[in-house]
């Protein structure tokens, strides 16, 4: 028997609708959630997703705008921008679009959020509270993934999940998050011996390599649940993920398509972590 089908784009839709009432009750508020995306020259995919962002923002209520800069920016020009955006009450939300230019390091920049309004989740104080318990603005598409499980109602408490990919954007958040939630957790990486061996044995896998057809079909353990973060754009325009898409359905009981997954679910949830910011916001504002 075939795989059920994860539907990204419809739980998608349940969260906007989700951060779409949340919007309203900030508005009762006197707020509106702001979400800022700064992009630095004139990469195509990136005006692309820049885009998208903004259609998402303005279906649930949601002020987007976007602050360019050109390619030739330098560091010191990006810093001073995000400091004017730190500073700045009407921003919730900063978002810098990767991938920067090549004379830019990411690290430094992605570092001058300030995690209030580190609405992707990666700035060093949201990932020390991630790994430590406390609430955090989550990394987008390890939070979608655990929404996904939520809402398919997978048991994640003392499952064995199995990470293939240790990214600080996906792999490792999404080995913090799967702990948190009491999984038994394995994280692999370019270096991990077997690795197919380790896949085999998991009730949830979880695969954020990027790189076409990694996973083969009698790497998936009958019954489990496959999760594909992965995105390649073939030589023909198709898009496809890690897994072998057709041979893994074949065993596991649950797996996401890609398109239509986890792609979904990272946009909602930078919503909803914009949302998040502004709601914080209000309340530190309220404290006495």
């Amino acid at each position: 028997m075939s795989a059920q089908i994860i539907d990204g784009r419809a739980v998608a839709a349940t969260v906007r609708e989700e951060v779409r009432e949340r919007v309203d009750a900030l508005a009762a508020n006197g707020v509106v959630p702001g979400l800022t995306m700064v992009l630095v020259g004139d990469h195509p995919p990136s005006e692309i997703y820049v885009r998208l962002k903004g259609k998402d923002c303005e279906q649930v209520g949601i002020a987007s705008r976007v602050m360019r800069l050109p390619a030739d920016a330098a560091e010191e020009e990006v810093l001073a921008l995000i400091d004017r955006l730190n500073a700045d009450p009407r921003v919730h939300g900063v978002l810098v679009q990767m991938p920067l230019p090549d004379h830019l390091d990411p690290k430094p920049i992605l570092d001058r959020v300030h995690p209030y309004k580190d609405v992707d989740g990666l700035h060093p104080t949201n990932v020390g509270w991630l790994q430590a318990g406390h609430p955090a603005l989550l990394a987008c598409t390890p939070q979608g993934v655990m929404r996904l499980l939520r809402e398919y109602e997978v048991p994640i408490l003392g499952s064995h999940a199995v990470v293939l990919g240790r990214s600080a954007i996906v792999g490792r958040p999404m080995s913090w998050l799967l702990l948190r939630a009491h999984a038994t957790v394995t994280t692999c990486h370019r270096h991990t011996a077997e690795a197919a061996e380790h896949a085999r044995r998991a009730d949830i896998l979880i695969s954020a390599v990027g790189k076409a057809g990694l996973v083969e079909g009698d790497w998936v353990k009958p019954g489990s649940v496959v999760i594909d973060v992965g995105i390649t754009r073939l030589d023909d325009g198709r898009i496809v993920g890690d897994v072998d898409f057709e041979a893994a359905r074949e065993r596991a009981r649950l797996i996401t398509p890609v398109p239509g997954g986890v792609g979904p679910m990272t946009r909602a949830m930078l919503l909803t972590n914009t949302c998040l910011a502004a709601e914080r916001m209000l309340q530190r504002k309220m404290l006495p």
